[in-house]
């Protein structure tokens, strides 16, 4: 994968993201997800109130593709005492790949879809969740938002080269791999 893919990639992170099993159309506008989540910063939830307490979003990022050929997860630049990523080159026709996994307490699955007329809702695993195609109106990139209870949500983003459906079915499977490492809900 280029350089240029992981600030796209970074830059819907942040926006958010979403999911497999689609059975409804998301609608409405992007808003921010509660007054408790606008006033605490990323990453300085008590551990006594985080569902995501002792795990570790990296460790997980790797269980999720061990075997596929990506190198370990690093934490992100941004957000990086919740996000972790990964990044496989390009190689020969197969484009490079970037995959995200933000563990977010105190935001709801469905807050912050960056772009709802892309987004949908249905469940991984029987999770609930969200899955957006282009987030960020960019071609190559899906994203799923995994509910974690009470109030919290893993997010799973790929961009990869320009195609959507790829990177749709590539998130979607590492979502099936990531979702039974959530705390139950």
């Amino acid at each position: 994968m280029t350089t240029r893919r992981a600030p796209r990639a970074l830059a819907a992170l942040a926006v958010a993201l979403g999911l497999t099993g689609c059975t409804s159309q998301v609608g409405g506008q992007a808003t921010a997800s509660s007054s408790a989540a606008q006033s605490t910063p990323p990453g300085t939830n008590s551990p006594s109130t985080s569902p995501f307490s002792g795990l570790n979003q990296c460790s997980m990022l790797d269980e999720a593709l061990a075997g596929q050929g990506f190198p370990r997860a690093t934490p992100t630049v941004a957000r990086a005492k919740e996000s972790c990523r990964t990044s496989k080159a390009t190689s020969g026709d197969s484009p490079g790949v970037d995959v995200i996994l933000s563990l977010q307490t105190g935001q709801n699955y469905r807050d912050n879809v960056g772009n709802p007329s892309q987004a949908s809702e249905g469940n991984v695993n029987g999770r609930p969740a969200v899955e957006e195609r282009e987030p960020e109106n960019s071609s190559g990139q899906c994203g799923v938002w995994l509910e974690v209870k009470p109030n919290s949500r893993a997010l799973v983003l790929v961009s990869s080269g320009s195609d959507t459906a790829t990177a749709c079915a590539q998130v979607e499977a590492i979502a099936e791999k990531v979702e039974p490492l959530l705390p139950k809900n």
